[in-house]
């Protein structure tokens, strides 16, 4: 016997009495999963337009209502935002995973990754999986992949050549906040300044700093090129973030929903990572092209100097074994 209700079968049943509830249910079961997005980096950026590729993709059972600039989460509070549930998606710093897994340092150090082929095939080697299990069963959350956003460059609003770490002796390098990336700062050789993004550009118009460090994309994106004089092409540290999903509402979605987010992440990532490394080839022209001095220091001098102080420090100590040699051997 057919279970089929027909519009006439319905009002049979008394439809003016069953409508109600039954569409009630019908709209609950309709309803798409809310998917809110934080980041700190602007609608401009190429992240963002990874983001909406990501959004048109999933399709309609999902709602996804990014956040831009940091106006809804702080940098470096998106973390505890999942956590608290709070947030359903943010794209996560791993200096921010770090501060609560030590072990995670490693991956913030400098001169680890030779550049984002090498970061994609770190995640996806038997050593990339276990630190993402690492950090999914500790803080629940589900890292979907690493956004790669450029190679971190020295900028400054002096003129002074920077050949060695020993020329950054005293200048106030905006860094973000926390240990990973204060310590980052001073194995450069520098003095790091914690500042928010979104200050960074009034912070060297003003002098309240001399310098920052960020990949050339973003010095585009924010215009920072308007108010420095020279980018040192460091190279100091191949630059990602975490697209990142709260445990809670990874495990709430069917198995069909994961994989449809899963390889709609991958390949969303996949496109943003070639697209900022088309676009760095032409922007260390262009800032030339500007007015600003772009030059390559003695980049050897710097990697030595950065490695030495990682693996004499503390944070090298909660270190799993061998990471490093794991990861160069990739």
């Amino acid at each position: 016997m057919s279970t089929t209700i027909t519009r006439r079968g319905f009002a049979a049943l008394g439809g003016a009495t069953l409508a109600t509830p039954f569409l009630s249910r019908l709209a609950w079961a309709a309803d798409p999963i809310k998917l809110r997005f934080s980041a700190v980096f602007s609608d401009q950026d190429i992240r963002a337009e990874m983001a909406k590729k990501f959004a048109s993709a999933i399709g309609g059972d999902f709602a996804f209502e990014p956040y831009y600039g940091g106006t809804l989460f702080k940098q470096g509070t998106e973390l505890v935002a999942l956590q608290r549930g709070n947030l359903e998606m943010g794209n996560i710093a791993p200096q921010d995973v770090s501060n609560q897994i030590p072990a995670w340092s490693a991956l913030t150090s400098g001169y680890l990754f030779r550049d984002a082929a090498h970061l994609h095939s770190f995640f996806a080697s038997d050593i990339g999986t276990e630190m993402k299990t690492l950090a999914e069963e500790q803080l629940g959350i589900k890292i979907l992949g690493p956004t790669f956003y450029g190679t971190r460059q020295v900028g400054l609003r002096s003129e002074g050549k920077i050949s060695t770490p020993a020329d950054l002796a005293g200048i106030n390098l905006r860094m973000p906040g926390g240990e990973a990336w204060q310590f980052l700062g001073s194995a450069l050789g520098a003095n790091p300044t914690p500042m928010a993004y979104a200050e960074v550009y009034t912070g060297l118009q003003t002098g309240a700093i001399d310098g920052q460090d960020n990949p050339l994309p973003n010095v585009e994106n924010m215009k920072f090129y308007e108010v420095m004089k020279q980018i040192v092409m460091t190279s100091h540290l191949i630059a990602f973030d975490l697209l990142t999903m709260a445990k809670p509402v990874w495990d709430g979605l069917s198995a069909e929903q994961q994989t449809l987010v899963q390889t709609t992440a991958d390949s969303a990532i996949d496109w943003s990572a070639q697209q900022h490394v088309e676009q760095e080839m032409k922007l260390a022209k262009s800032f030339a092209e500007r007015g600003l001095d772009v030059y390559e220091p003695d980049v050897e001098a710097f990697r030595s100097h950065v490695q030495k102080a990682y693996l004499e420090s503390d944070l090298a100590k909660s270190w799993p074994e061998n990471i490093v040699e794991r990861i160069s051997a990739l």
